[in-house]
C-alpha cells in the first residue's frame, strides 16, 4: 500500500500547475534531472536568432523521458497546450507509439519514477524534494 500511495503522490505533484512544456521541463530537469541517470531526461528546444545572439537556451518544445521499457514524450501541441506520447521499447527498439492524455502520461511517468526510486537512493531523494519532503 505504501508504494501505491507514493505513486499517487508523485502523479499529483506532477499534475499541479503544469500547462505547458516549459513547466514540465523545469520540473523534470531542475528537480529530477540531476538525480536521474544521465540521458534519462532530454529536452528539445527551439532557439530563435535572438536567443542565439543573447546566449539563451531557447524555449523548451519537447521533453523526453527514457526508461528501459518506455520513452515518454511530451511536446508542445500544434494549437497550444501539450501533446503526450508513450512509446513502448523492446531491446532498445521502439515497437509502438501511442498518443496519450496528459494525465495518462503523468501516471506512466509517476510509475516509472516510483519504480526507479525503489531501486535508487538518489532518485528517491529527488522524489522527496518534488513532493516537498
Amino acid at each position: 500500500m505504501a508504494g501505491e500511495l507514493d505513486f499517487h503522490l508523485v502523479a499529483a505533484a506532477l499534475r499541479t500547475d503544469r500547462a505547458d512544456v516549459e513547466s514540465y521541463h523545469r520540473v523534470l530537469s531542475d528537480t529530477l534531472g540531476s538525480a536521474l541517470p544521465p540521458g534519462m531526461v532530454e529536452v528539445d528546444r527551439r532557439r530563435t536568432f535572438a536567443d542565439r545572439v543573447a546566449g539563451r537556451d531557447g524555449q523548451a518544445v519537447a521533453v523526453r523521458v527514457t526508461t528501459p521499457d518506455r520513452v515518454l514524450v511530451l511536446s508542445a501541441g500544434k494549437h497550444g497546450g501539450v501533446a503526450a506520447e508513450i512509446h513502448q521499447v523492446v531491446r532498445g527498439v521502439v515497437i509502438s507509439r501511442k498518443e496519450a492524455a496528459v494525465d495518462d502520461w503523468l501516471a506512466a511517468l509517476a510509475q516509472e519514477l516510483t519504480t526507479l526510486a525503489s531501486k535508487d537512493a538518489k532518485a528517491r531523494d529527488a522524489l522527496s524534494r518534488l513532493l516537498g519532503g
